[in-house]
């Protein structure tokens, strides 16, 4: 197939790519893989006849959702062997991302967090049709099933997401003022700055991936929490920094040692406390959050 064949495919894909992206990664919750997913994706796009293709957006979400699905599957037995408490890949994001409040939304790590705990079909059909407004019968083809099983696997994990998703929206100002007085309690060891930031039945999650040490069970209690990173840092006391950034289009923190990425630390901000801490120390899970990763729903 010569260069001057694959030009308007190629065009298409890279229009489209950073949606496809998007749609990958919110059904693995891991960069990598959804670059996989991508790869995928176009190795069966340029295979396609595109005279025959009357919405080339739709018919690459529709690829890249299959391929996402068979990821998916093939990583439950992955997730499984997984030592320690798995939490997405996080993603330093741009801008804009931060600014359109429901892409914001539903890449956030508290959402992501509740994704993990659909099947395979009840994800895709959640993030294409409550993220991407996908219609029915999109996404019956893309998933192999009729409209009418589609809107029920959408009725079914909309009510399972809602009675897990944080209840009330906070506004961006909010988020990012209740994690600087968590950033500013925690580079000073102050324990009642971070009682009084922290929610009291507030939820550490920590991933180590086993390279590094993590909480093997989630940490529940203020009190606990506090202890948790208090006794823990206090060793590197004098090489710990907190940087604040915007992971997932949310308000996060870059932890540091020594000037050396140490883990990345994604927050859940409800009526102005943290309920959620999501903290990422796995190595393998630290390679975009130097780097912006362009998302996007359209």
């Amino acid at each position: 197939m010569t260069d001057r064949a694959t030009e308007p495919a190629t065009e298409a894909f890279v229009a489209h790519r950073n949606l496809l992206f998007t749609v990958a990664y919110e059904m693995l919750g891991s960069a990598a893989d959804a670059e996989d997913v991508l790869q995928e994706t176009w190795l069966r796009w340029v295979k396609v006849d595109l005279g025959q293709v009357g919405d080339q957006r739709a018919y690459l979400v529709r690829i890249t959702t299959r391929q996402s699905l068979n990821r998916l599957r093939t990583m439950k037995r992955r997730r499984e062997a997984y030592v320690g408490q798995w939490l997405p890949e996080p993603l330093l994001t741009t801008p804009d991302v931060a600014e359109d409040i429901e892409l914001a939304e539903s890449v956030s790590m508290a959402l992501m967090i509740v994704l993990e705990t659909l099947s395979p079909t009840e994800r895709a059909v959640f993030v294409l049709r409550e993220v991407f407004d996908v219609g029915y019968d999109e996404i019956a083809a893309a998933v192999d099933k009729s409209p009418a099983a589609v809107r029920q696997i959408a009725h079914r994990a909309r009510r399972h997401v809602d009675a897990r998703r944080p209840r009330k929206a906070v506004s961006p100002n909010a988020a990012r003022a209740a994690v600087e007085s968590f950033r500013r309690a925690l580079e000073t060891r102050d324990p009642q700055g971070l009682l009084d930031v922290l929610a009291p039945d507030v939820v550490l999650v920590s991933d180590g991936g086993g390279v590094k040490r993590a909480a093997p069970r989630p940490v529940v209690g203020a009190e606990k929490l506090v202890r948790f990173y208090l006794g823990g840092s206090s060793k590197v006391e004098a090489t710990i920094t907190c940087s604040p950034t915007v992971v997932n289009g949310n308000p996060a923190l870059v932890l540091r040692l020594d000037d050396e990425i140490d883990g990345v630390m994604g927050m859940r901000v409800e009526d102005g406390r943290i309920t959620g801490v999501y903290y990422v120390r796995n190595p393998e899970k630290l390679t975009r959050v130097e780097t912006e990763t362009p998302l996007t729903l359209r």
